[in-house]
């Protein structure tokens, strides 16, 4: 009977190792942001922001499938529609003008309901409803969660 050698046993388990794909990272779970740490994400999205950007986002806090995103807005954006899920909306600081409901027509929203949101405002959007910060009457800074309705998020 031929031994082989203990190194060639050890390469070869290495090698079988090696080509073990890696097993999948745990859910990325954070339950606190202090207001240091928003002030702090506020300052990144504002010295990241582009002229002509809309937006600049940053995540607060991640508890899977939910995530508070904060949302840093110079300028008015795209209308959008999220089809699967909610989206509950926080200012933290700015005055803009929010549309909701109605349809999208190019970069509008036609037939939506207008309002003035600012400073300590909530809104919830329900999931398949057009919306759009159509103004900004000065830097709008938004906690927003995206809250999946019978679905992941998207």
């Amino acid at each position: 009977m031929k031994l082989v050698p203990a190194s060639l046993i050890l390469c070869a388990i290495s090698v079988a190792l090696a080509q073990q794909p890696a097993a999948p990272a745990p859910p990325v779970l954070s339950t606190f942001a202090s207001s240091a740490d928003v002030a702090a994400l506020i300052a990144k999205a504002k010295s990241e922001h582009k002229d002509g950007q809309a937006i600049v986002t940053e995540k607060i806090l991640q508890f899977a499938p939910y995530t508070a995103t904060l949302e840093y807005r110079a300028s008015a954006g795209a209308p959008a529609i999220h089809p699967k899920d909610a989206e509950m909306m926080y200012v933290i600081d700015g005055k803009a003008t929010f549309v909701t409901g109605g349809k999208i027509a190019g970069t509008a929203i036609e037939g939506g309901d207008s309002r003035t949101v600012s400073k300590g405002d909530f809104m919830v959007v329900p999931e398949n409803t057009a919306h759009q910060f159509s103004a900004i009457d000065t830097t709008l800074v938004l906690m927003t969660i995206k809250m999946p309705r019978g679905g992941t998020a998207n």
